[in-house]
């Protein structure tokens, strides 16, 4: 069961680890989700590190973004890559015209909520190929639909989703998971973090505030917890930010 990761360096390496297992253990709509505001600026030189998971051993790797631009940038940027590099399409270009027989698996960068229809699309016609989303933004994919809509989006698509890599920091604490282990909640304590509960699907709403709350009667420690704070904790990627700058050297 790996540790809560100190680095992004350690956190990519992670998530490549527990990507491999759950393609191994026949997973094949994955997410790996980073819930950092900074990460969606960096996705780019994220998914080049991630892409050697595949194009290391010869697999036939198709890299996605949202749009013509962000793909366009990323072929400027990475040059000749062993690996193709496309968009979701647009008014002009379906995504039926994105998929190849020759793709063996899907990498799509930084979707939004805005695409995730085409998202749904791309699963439906890859077949038993498999997707991963790298670092989804699709927290609020209620905008594409509300009411009846948006909860057949949730049942048909959205539950389909394996969360393969999640770490999200929360004030207290971070929930985070690594494929195949169960969803941890840690809480800082001081300089320290401790595990304080696993479960088998992921703690959020009432159920994490409970946990956080236990743990911290617990301990007899008065402060409020407040899940929904922006404030990033020490310890989690604390040097987050000097990371992220030296990807884009």
């Amino acid at each position: 069961m790996p540790d809560l990761p100190k680095t992004l360096e350690e956190a990519i390496a992670q998530a490549k680890q527990a990507t491999k297992a759950a393609i191994s253990a026949g997973c094949k709509r994955l997410q790996i989700e980073l819930l950092y505001p900074e990460i969606a600026l960096n996705a780019q030189a994220i998914a080049a590190q991630f892409a050697n998971l595949f194009t290391d051993n010869g697999v036939g790797l198709k890299v996605i973004f949202p749009d013509t631009g962000a793909a366009a940038l990323a072929r400027r940027d990475w040059g000749e890559v062993p690996f193709k590099v496309t968009d979701l399409g647009s008014r002009l270009t379906s995504v039926e015209t994105k998929v190849a027989p020759e793709d063996e698996i899907f990498l799509v960068v930084c979707p939004s909520a805005v695409e995730v229809n085409k998202i749904e699309q791309l699963c439906n016609l890859v077949g038993d190929r498999p997707v991963i989303l790298l670092i989804p933004q699709l927290e609020d994919v209620s905008i594409v639909g509300i009411g009846y809509a948006a909860r057949q989006l949730r049942d048909r698509f959205i539950s389909t989703l394996e969360s393969a890599y999640y770490i999200r920091p929360i004030e207290g604490g971070a929930v985070f998971r690594s494929y195949p282990s169960a969803w941890q909640v840690w809480l800082e304590k001081g300089e320290k973090w401790e595990l304080i509960a696993s479960a088998p699907r992921k703690p959020v709403g009432d159920d994490l505030d409970l946990i956080l709350a236990k743990a911290m009667d617990r301990d007899g420690t008065k402060e409020e917890i407040n899940p929904k704070s922006q404030r990033r904790k020490r310890g989690i990627l604390d040097n987050l930010g000097q990371l992220l700058k030296a990807l884009n050297q």
